[in-house]
């Protein structure tokens, strides 16, 4: 059975499933499988899907995007537009009014100060916040009362709907973190393991890169949710254990970005005990290329930072070379099937956005080649290209998965066919995307020369993502190795140009400000190759209930509204 048909079978039997809600927590314990571990339960401290995604069964923003991309009020009662004046003419300001009654799963009272914290807290100058792009432009914020939160942009914000909004930019209780600004942030261990939140669950035990148990949130704001009284979260394992759990066995409830191929996801599904779901967002496989000298020759502290430019990558020929030699075409088939296609940019949709450059689809060796030549580089009696007598060699990292190698082993062999000798290195995504700043292995300290993985925006504008290549952003010492700008591209120009967006509010001016962007960091300088436009893969038993697919968001935004049927 092909993946296509499976799919339009899941479409089918969500429309036909009941919707039937009982009073919270009757439903007993459900089940979900991360194959990537979780490592910590705050965003702010991690850029990794998995930890995000965790979190969002605790910790909530004030809206967030549903499985459309559009915009919803979740801890406010509508969101601030122009025409209702919770958005000023001039574009300077937004005022947000929290839910009357609203509580922190203590039973506390969430106010307006616990946003102003939470901006506070991302804004420190030495905290390493992961989300710093979310508070791009904001000035201020005020709190007139308890439910007011006034957010003043340093000029007009046409689209000012970043901060506190989406699963990576939540509310933090100002009472449990209020001894976790700045760089004693990571040393907050209770806090970041076990957060006070207003999601429908709460953290009962966090056992790092293994398991989360949580219950049922007595304080979540409906009565009637949610309908499971715990939840257990394992993570772990592999992609493959991970699918059959739930599509096979039916050990498990919901299995999360099933990066397997077509057919194996396909012959896991005749087991009968689930469902495969999917759907196209943002998520894009690529390859990032270091600026920096990762070498272990150099002191700590000073590796892969803008003190030392790469002795290699830092030619844009051989980069571009080493994009050329890539078939696009043949990864999507191999990895991926009707669950992928080929992408040359890093926003592939939605449509408005993404650039109409194609000319990465067809892999070109012998380009490669010449480009290689014209840069100096020579092939030795080897057939490794050396150039002022060092060797073309290259570290190439990635997280442990099945895709992830066969994509590794690959690349490794066209890249030896242009003469460039490749290491492999692959290391376990509870590690890889973990944001431990003592770790050598997080991709955003990023000790290799090019690194491959995933990731996507929260909601339909890119703004905040394309802000997060802006020279500042880059992970080093200073930021506890956070960061968004993982390659450590730096220029001026895309800087003042990122800038324009912020300050642009026509839709298809900054459209065409987004797709210079995105060019700028591939096409045109390739510090980012992409590889494969993604889409969600996961599963759900078919005895669980109420489950909608969001790429725009968490993928289990809606945890709250899951239940058994019976």
């Amino acid at each position: 059975m092909r993946l296509k048909t499976i799919l339009l079978g899941a479409v089918a039997a969500m429309a036909i499933a009941p919707v039937a809600h009982a009073e919270r927590g009757s439903d007993g314990d459900v089940k979900i499988i991360y194959w990537q571990a979780p490592s910590i339960l705050n965003p702010y401290l991690s850029g990794g899907t998995k930890d995000i995604e965790a979190s969002s069964l605790i910790v909530e923003p004030l809206a967030r995007f549903n499985e459309k991309g559009a915009l919803v009020p979740y801890l406010v009662d509508e969101i601030p537009t122009v025409e209702n004046g919770g958005v000023a003419a001039d574009l300077t300001s937004i005022t947000w009014k929290l839910k009357e009654g609203l509580k922190w799963s203590d039973g506390t009272p969430v106010t307006s100060a616990d946003a102003k914290f939470t901006a506070d807290y991302c804004m420190a100058p030495d905290g390493g916040c992961a989300q710093s792009a979310k508070f791009d432009g904001v000035e201020s914020i005020e709190t007139p009362d308890e439910r007011t939160i006034i957010v003043n942009f340093s000029g007009p914000k046409p689209v000012p709907y970043a901060a506190f909004v989406g699963a990576q930019s939540p509310l933090l209780q100002a009472a449990q973190f209020k001894d976790c600004l700045g760089a004693k942030a990571q040393e907050c261990t209770s806090a970041n393991f076990g957060p006070i939140g207003t999601g429908p669950f709460v953290v009962t035990d966090f056992k790092p890169n293994d398991v989360i148990t949580m219950k049922a949130n007595d304080n979540y704001r409906d009565p009637a949710k949610p309908a499971f009284a715990t939840l257990t979260f394992k993570g772990g394992g592999d992609a493959a254990s991970a699918g059959r759990a739930v599509l096979e066995t039916g050990e498990y409830d919901y299995a999360w970005n099933l990066q397997l191929a077509p057919d194996v996801i396909a012959k896991m599904a005749e087991g009968g005990k689930g469902t495969p779901i999917s759907g196209f967002g943002t998520l894009v496989e690529r390859i990032e290329m270091n600026m920096t000298d990762p070498s272990p020759d150099l002191a700590e502290g000073e590796r892969s930072t803008a003190k030392h430019p790469h002795p290699i990558l830092s030619d844009f020929k051989v980069r571009k070379a080493l994009s050329m030699a890539i078939d696009r075409k043949l990864l999507v088939e191999i990895g991926y099937g009707q669950a992928g296609r080929p992408t040359c940019n890093l926003v592939p949709a939605p449509e408005l956005f993404a650039s109409p450059n194609t000319e990465c689809f067809d892999q070109d060796v012998d380009g490669a080649k010449a480009l290689l030549d014209e840069a100096g580089w020579t092939v030795g009696g080897d057939g490794i290209r050396e150039k002022d007598g060092k060797k073309l060699k290259l570290l190439f990292q990635s997280s442990t998965n099945a895709v992830r190698q066969d994509f590794q082993a690959l690349i490794k062999q066209w890249w030896s066919d242009i003469g460039v000798e490749t290491e492999l290195k692959n290391i376990d995504g509870s590690v890889f995307f973990g944001g431990d700043p003592a770790s050598p292995d997080t991709f955003q300290k990023f000790y290799a020369d090019v690194e491959m993985y995933a990731n996507n925006f929260d909601g339909t504008d890119p703004e905040q993502y394309l802000g997060q290549y802006t020279c500042e952003k880059a992970p080093r010492p200073e930021t506890q190795w956070q960061g968004e700008n993982i390659n450590r591209f730096c220029d001026p120009a895309y800087d003042e140009l990122v800038a324009e967006l912020g300050k642009t509010g026509e839709i298809s001016k900054r459209a065409e400000i987004a797709k210079k962007l995105n060019e700028m960091i591939t096409k045109e300088s390739m510090t980012i190759v992409p590889l494969v436009d993604r889409g969600r893969v996961s599963a759900h038993s078919n005895s669980l209930g109420g489950v909608v697919l969001n790429t725009w968001d968490s993928e289990i935004w809606n945890a709250a509204d899951w239940y058994r049927i019976k």
